[in-house]
């Protein structure tokens, strides 16, 4: 029985961590898409130069 459990608990570790790993994947790509899109669409700034959209 116990071995039977240990093995379920594993399962349900590695389904846990693959789900969180995909979301985490997801998440990274939308940054991503988001980080590129600014460079692309920054505004200009005074004397026709392109400013930063970001602040750091």
């Amino acid at each position: 029985m116990v071995p039977l459990l240990l093995v379920l608990l594993l399962a349900l570790v590695l389904f846990g961590a693959g789900f969180a790993l995909k979301i985490l994947w997801w998440v990274a790509v939308v940054v991503l898409v988001l980080w590129l899109l600014g460079f692309v669409m920054r505004s200009t700034g005074t004397g026709g130069r392109r400013g930063r959209w970001y602040r750091w």
